[in-house]
């Protein structure tokens, strides 16, 4: 498997297409095509269902893009988010100075100038209101967390939840990437999918353990293969400035094993911080005690890009059937994009099964496709390489029997069900 052929197939069948293609494109910046979608939102929706799926008292927030300077000195990135960057002086090529040896020459141009490493930070600045002035500085955000500390205290005083509880949220991001490559892996337009679980010090470590094995369930449910997982512990020198542990979550990407998701334990270091900052009380009164305190943070973070490749590359096949090679992507059918495809079998039984398609699809409210254009194994192989789990096939011996033939994506194997069974055949299929 490469990545030239998820790529292509990305762009071929309207998952991924490159921004501002008919331009030239714009570098690390990605758009979805109708079916990458519906990818995604069936990826953000199995995020949020797994964590309503838990008894933990888990609210949903969506914060703004925008930052104030403030904000970002609080949270240490003004500071610290930076990548050493190099150049060649000879191409004026950029590099990061942590992904290339130095003591090699350039490899666009084999010259070996390079200027010294410095530090690049990576937010993108902008400028709010007609004066651009210090005043008017704010960051496009580098991460979601940093609005849900900010708005702690307004969650808790308007939905009354207690510690321990969490805040959950989906939204972009953006990063200046030295380096944007490897296709949706890093890019600098993204989207996370982050909880923020606030608990006392105590039991931080009990709870950073149960997060990781509930990130851990949740490929599961997707049908990711175990083999391709793997948990990595940080160790000291690896840590961020906010974390005293974190343990990522791997895929083993074609290029390597590479961060999927990361589970850090960040203390009280951002409530305290944006307390400093901002003068305002962010503390919470325990009953028992009889204390004000500053709850403690364990953080579940993926890229909602990267669970996207992830699921692309291992779900990609390449099989032979018929003595011809398929591609088929043997995605989760909860995940699927197109649930269902419905196929006459020829033009000229399109309106007697027409109907039943729009009724299924009316009363299940799922994607599906009614596809009458090529042969009937072109429009199977079309299907497959889309990643839909079943076909159903309306023929001639259809108008007699009042069955249809019902073929499975990854075994291809074929059965006929009455017409009538259809929706409870595909909600058994979609489980």
């Amino acid at each position: 498997m490469s990545l030239d052929k998820i790529v292509a197939l990305c762009k071929r069948r309207g998952f991924v297409y490159q921004s501002s293609d008919i331009y030239g494109g714009l570098n690390g910046v990605y758009d979805f095509g109708p079916l990458g979608t519906l990818l995604k939102q069936n990826i953000r929706n199995a995020w949020v269902q797994s964590l309503k799926e838990t008894d933990k008292d888990i609210v949903f927030f969506e914060g703004a893009i925008l930052g104030s300077y403030d904000v970002w000195k609080a949270s240490g990135h003004a500071e610290n988010f930076n990548d050493p960057m190099v150049d060649c002086l000879n191409c004026k090529k950029r590099y990061r100075a942590d992904e290339i040896n130095l003591e090699k020459p350039c490899p666009a141009c084999g010259k070996k100038e390079f200027t010294r490493a410095r530090q690049f930070n990576m937010m993108f600045k902008t400028n709010l209101g007609a004066a651009a002035d210090e005043a008017s500085i704010a960051y496009l955000r580098p991460e979601t967390a940093q609005s849900i500390f900010t708005n702690f205290k307004n969650v808790i005083s308007t939905t009354r939840v207690q510690i321990p509880f969490g805040i959950a949220q989906i939204g972009k991001a953006f990063r200046n990437e030295i380096t944007p490559k490897q296709f949706l892996f890093r890019m600098r337009e993204f989207e996370q999918m982050e909880l923020e679980w606030f608990c006392k010090k105590e039991n931080t470590d009990t709870y950073f353990k149960y997060w990781i094995k509930e990130r851990e369930k949740f490929y599961d449910i997707i049908d990711i293969k175990k083999e391709n997982l793997r948990l990595q512990p940080h160790d000291k020198n690896e840590l961020s400035h906010y974390s005293s542990q974190t343990t990522d979550i791997e895929y083993h990407f074609p290029f390597g094993w590479k961060e999927l998701e990361g589970i850090a334990d960040r203390g009280n270091f951002d409530l305290t911080q944006h307390s400093n900052q901002s003068g305002k009380e962010l503390t919470v009164y325990d009953e028992q005690t009889k204390q004000s305190y500053i709850p403690d943070v364990v953080e579940c973070s993926v890229g909602v890009d990267r669970m996207f490749l992830m699921v692309l590359f291992d779900a990609y096949t390449q099989d032979t059937i018929d003595g011809q090679e398929r591609i088929v992507l043997k995605i989760s059918p909860k995940l699927a994009p197109i649930k269902a495809a419905f196929l006459p079998l020829t033009k000229k039984l399109s309106d007697e099964f027409l109907p039943f398609y729009k009724k299924i699809k009316k009363q299940t409210g799922f994607d599906m496709q009614f596809d009458v254009s090529g042969s009937i194994g072109k429009r199977y192989r079309r299907q497959d390489e889309i990643g839909t789990p079943v076909c159903f096939t309306y023929d001639f011996d259809s108008q007699k029997d009042g069955k249809v033939t019902a073929r499975n994506r990854n075994t291809t194997k074929q059965e006929r069900i009455a017409i009538d069974q259809l929706e409870t055949y595909l909600q058994n299929v979609l489980q």
